[in-house]
């Protein structure tokens, strides 16, 4: 099978297509016929080697796929061959034609959601969940700041607030980046490039504050996003590329809560609870991935330069 292998950490380019053994499945394990690849942010830092927890060299990148059964190995119950799935996470990496992974990491896939909308659930909307839920413990009423909303994770976290009754602010960078937020649920919108838009969504708020903020760019926002807070506002930190100065002081006047994300440290048990919502979500059709747009497999070092532009639109995937 053909497969993206990198060999050495570095810039897009160390990622080759290789032919490579088909993966075989073990017990509790399944092959998934990879029809899409999502590509996510992370899949940058760990190609790059800036990553904390590096894979063994080489590796082949990727964590979010869909796809059918292709094979089960002794024990997997939940799943048969030919099912259509999505994937949260896999053994041997994604961006590649056949993809092994646990059995907790496939998850069925609604028959009208498409290939390229499941390769778009695992990374942005477990961490959008994770974020809103787990982590900020939001609820319905509430009002949510999602930077980023034209982004992957933005979306999803767009989606899901909306759907359970939360009142949705984004923010993005392009009047399409605005329509699109706006499409997915957010009751109000701002270019994060004006100077006041921070001014204005306190004002939006009759100056009380936002009850949570979904921060995708923390190196950036951090500061600012403390002075808009309502108390005991929460702030759960997705993204930062670098470090970041604040006022603790605009933290300890408002009982602020601080707290940082990274979906890979979710409990198995966590993973479960968010991926049956998840589903559900699908189902139901009050969940549904964008995406932005597909390239080909051999094009995975332009899906890296590209996801990283601040200008996000929608989902990233690899069509295999």
């Amino acid at each position: 099978m053909k497969a993206i292998r990198v060999h050495e950490f570095g810039d897009p380019e160390v990622m080759k297509i290789e032919n490579v053994p088909d993966p075989k499945p073990d017990a509790g394990q399944l092959v998934i016929h990879v029809s899409a690849s999502g590509v996510n942010p992370v899949d940058t830092y760990i190609r790059s080697g800036l990553y904390p927890l590096k894979p063994e060299l080489p590796y082949t990148p990727g964590m979010d796929a869909a796809g059918i059964v292709e094979a089960i190995g002794k024990g997997v119950s939940r799943l048969n061959i030919g099912d259509r799935v999505y994937t949260a996470g896999t053994i041997s990496g994604s961006y590649a034609e056949k993809t092994l992974c646990r059995e907790s990491q496939v998850h069925h896939l609604p028959k009208d959601v498409s290939f390229a909308q499941g390769a778009g659930v695992g990374v942005p909307y477990g961490a959008a969940y994770r974020a809103l839920y787990h982590r900020a413990h939001a609820v319905p009423g509430e009002v949510v700041l999602v930077h980023g909303a034209s982004g992957g994770v933005g979306i999803a976290a767009v989606q899901l607030a909306h759907a359970a009754g939360m009142h949705v602010i984004g923010t993005a960078g392009t009047e399409k980046g605005l329509r699109l937020a706006t499409e997915q649920g957010a009751h109000h919108v701002f270019d994060h490039h004006a100077y006041d838009h921070m001014e204005e969504i306190l004002r939006l708020t009759n100056n009380r504050g936002v009850d949570v903020i979904l921060e995708m760019l923390a190196t950036v926002n951090l500061g600012k996003d403390l002075k808009i807070l309502a108390p005991c506002g929460r702030i759960v930190i997705i993204g930062s590329r670098g470090t970041v100065e604040i006022d603790p002081r605009e933290a300890m006047r408002r009982d602020a809560t601080i707290l940082g994300m990274v979906l890979m440290n979710a409990s198995e048990s966590e993973m479960y609870s968010i991926h049956s919502a998840l589903g559900a979500g699908l189902e139901n059709r009050t969940l549904s991935p964008v995406i932005g747009r597909e390239l080909p497999l051999h094009e995975a070092a332009s899906a890296h330069h590209e996801i990283m532009e601040t200008n996000a639109f929608g989902k990233l995937v690899l069509i295999i």
